[in-house]
């Protein structure tokens, strides 16, 4: 070997080995959301290790520890240095249930994956009903980065909100013990309009950066949502009350007491339709399209996020 080149060898396999140990948990996040959206099915086979590393530009062992995690998760089965993994076939009902059929649990933990793994299928299609659109702008991050990434790849994304107007008094956020009710209601459209224009120009840049059909439409409701309300793909909904609460809050400088709903602790109520779903999911996520789309074609109207 010349040693002018053993330096420069030595540094690449360093890097290498850096990159590898930095990314597994990447690729396992991106094969787990194919399997979870449907884009790998079970029993199917993935591609070889080989073909792995290629596309997501790491070496194999990066690839088998991704593996090796999702087969921890009872996501792959047959993983080995030999022949490629395929994807576990589900259990029996009952017993450990998988993907949208889990147990409620609080809405940042239940929607980030539901709403990653949706952003799997070529057509994206998201509804909202909710007070503001902080928890969904939070779930859209990790799927955005996998776009960059080149992991996902979708061709077309609709979203749709609908949000408080402006012009209603609100029924939460609501002031307690005198509190100033001007400066809850400024405050409350302050982070509509900037969370709601944040979702909009992250998703619109997709355009610009990877070509994708991007529409994303908001619509003003008159009155204050008691529940919150996500529609995914047309297959999901996933549901939550609003419980409000007593607290204290610091608003420009001015300590307030309030009654207000915590929306990113509130519990997400799973329902899915489609194969193995049973009547009551499904007839659930129709009657939840019939609502939303009933709202979004009377009685609400153009929202502009202006102050």
């Amino acid at each position: 070997m010349d040693p002018e080149h053993a330096p420069v060898e030595g540094q690449q396999r360093s890097q290498r080995s850096q990159r590898s140990r930095a990314s597994h948990r990447e690729v396992a996040d991106a094969l787990r959301t194919r399997i979870r959206s449907g884009a790998l099915r079970p029993g199917q086979r993935l591609p070889t290790q080989a073909r792995l590393a290629d596309e997501f530009g790491v070496e194999r062992g990066a690839v088998r520890e991704a593996l090796r995690i999702l087969q921890s998760e009872h996501l792959l089965a047959n993983v080995s240095k030999g022949s490629p993994a395929t994807v576990a076939v589900p259990p029996l009902p009952g017993r450990f249930p998988a993907g949208p059929a889990a147990a409620p649990q609080p809405t940042m933990v239940g929607l980030a994956p539901r709403v990653a793994a949706a952003f799997a299928a070529p057509h994206v299609e998201i509804d909202a009903l909710c007070l503001t659109s902080v928890s969904l702008t939070l779930a859209i991050g990790e799927p955005l980065r996998q776009i960059h990434a080149g992991w996902l790849k979708p061709a077309k994304i609709d979203v749709r909100l609908l949000l408080p107007s402006r012009d209603i008094d609100l029924a939460f956020p609501a002031p307690a013990d005198g509190a100033d009710g001007a400066l809850l209601h400024r405050r409350w459209l302050a982070q509509r309009n900037a969370q709601g224009q944040v979702l909009r120009n992250n998703l619109l840049a997709l355009r610009t950066t990877h070509g994708i059909d991007v529409h994303v439409s908001f619509r003003a409701l008159p009155f204050t949502p008691p529940v919150k309300l996500y529609l995914i793909n047309g297959a999901e909904a996933l549901f939550a009350f609003y419980t409000l609460t007593r607290r204290e809050r610091e608003i420009e400088q001015e300590h307030l007491q309030l009654y207000d709903a915590e929306g990113t602790r509130s519990m997400l109520f799973p329902f899915q339709q489609g194969a193995g779903a049973g009547l009551r999911d499904t007839t659930f996520v129709e009657q939840s399209h019939l609502w939303f789309n009933a709202l979004w074609e009377t009685i609400s109207s153009d929202l502009v996020l202006t102050p």
